[in-house]
């Protein structure tokens, strides 16, 4: 049994683990044990405090399997975003620009720095271990990020975005990078990436250029990956395709990877999301998961696959998904499909068996 919870003190070995395994460009996730460590210590502050929408918040989540112990996935959300210092990106713009002698017409594309996501919520840092990419275990690490909103949707600002990473190639170089960032910053990518990642993205609006950018005027090894996903982000990238979210028309500024972007009323893990009390537990695990189930308790959070069947009076589980959520009976659960079910055509939700969490605020 894997479950999804928040992340503790005695997990920071386990996250410096799987940092080492991440490569380049997961900036939200480096290597480097005091960040981890902060990260852990601020989003235990976000799981136990009041809200304050002047506040940035971090809440970091873990993929543990119960049966070893071990760290074997990470994911967050960050709310509030730019609130403590630019979250900056490059907004893509067009123009069009017209010659009545000759008759002439140029339609240009242009790169603005902009902070235009200011008190956002973000999507972030997704990384699973290599040997558990299996058993909807991804599915389960994203998607409980999803649930924690849908039981807490008045913690959670209304735009919600996920910048994913962008292209580099085998030698971890981004042509991206080299057509524009290297110039201004004088350092490579690797080295630039590690900075913004640590939190330190002042040495951007420092030394960043003001005015746009002509993208005509970059090579096509840099024109070609704007706004294209690394190719290991793919999966990521069709899972928030399906959950709602959409290209925002902004990029990153490091790597020039796609910023995309939802209402989070949109999200469809949260809209599917119901409540329900438990009424009992069977034993076994059952196999093939139909749903997510979470204790959404704020300190309690807790997120399993799980087989369910709905009763007259609430929820049956699997024994071991009750006990990994750490609920009894006539506890409160929040539960959603895994996949959309063929023939869903999300127009009309008034057909769930309890009141959708995600619908409150």
């Amino acid at each position: 049994m894997f479950v999804v919870r928040p992340a503790r003190p005695a997990d920071l070995d386990g996250l410096m683990s799987l940092a080492e395994k991440t490569g380049t460009g997961l900036t939200t996730l480096p290597a480097h044990k005091p960040f981890l460590q902060q990260k852990i210590e601020e989003s235990q502050t976000a799981f136990s405090s009041d809200l304050s929408e002047a506040e940035k918040q971090s809440y970091l989540l873990v993929l543990e399997d119960m049966e070893t112990g071990y760290i074997c996935g990470t994911s967050a959300l960050i709310v509030g975003i730019g609130l403590d210092k630019p979250f900056y990106s490059y907004r893509i713009l067009h123009q069009t620009q017209l010659s009545h002698e000759p008759q002439k017409r140029v339609d240009t594309e242009l790169l603005q720095l902009s902070n235009d996501f200011l008190g956002a919520v973000e999507i972030a840092t997704l990384f699973i271990d290599p040997d558990y990419r299996r058993h909807k275990l991804g599915k389960l690490l994203s998607k409980a990020r999803y649930m924690l909103m849908a039981a807490h949707m008045e913690r959670f600002p209304d735009a919600v975005i996920s910048e994913l990473r962008g292209w580099v190639d085998k030698n971890h170089q981004s042509p991206f990078w080299d057509a524009i960032g290297r110039h201004f910053f004088g350092m490579d990518f690797a080295a630039a990436d590690d900075i913004n990642g640590r939190g330190n993205s002042q040495f951007i609006s420092d030394l960043m250029p003001k005015f746009p950018i002509y993208t005509a005027l970059l090579p096509e090894s840099a024109r070609s990956v704007i706004g294209r996903p690394h190719d290991s982000t793919i999966p990521a990238k069709t899972l928030l395709e399906k959950e709602g979210f959409r290209f925002s028309g902004a990029v990153d500024i490091f790597d020039g990877g796609p910023l995309m972007e939802v209402h989070k009323r949109g999200i469809w893990t949260c809209r599917k999301s119901v409540e329900g009390r438990l009424s009992g537990t069977v034993e076994g695990e059952g196999q093939d998961p139909t749903h997510l189930v979470a204790n959404p308790s704020l300190e309690g959070f807790r997120v399993v696959l799980s087989n369910l069947v709905e009763g007259s009076e609430g929820v049956w589980l699997p024994h071991l998904a009750a006990t990994a959520l750490d609920v009894s009976v006539g506890s409160t659960l929040i539960y959603s499909p895994v996949d959309r079910i063929k023939g869903d055509t999300d127009k009309d939700l008034s057909d769930q068996k309890a009141t959708n969490t995600g619908a409150a605020s």
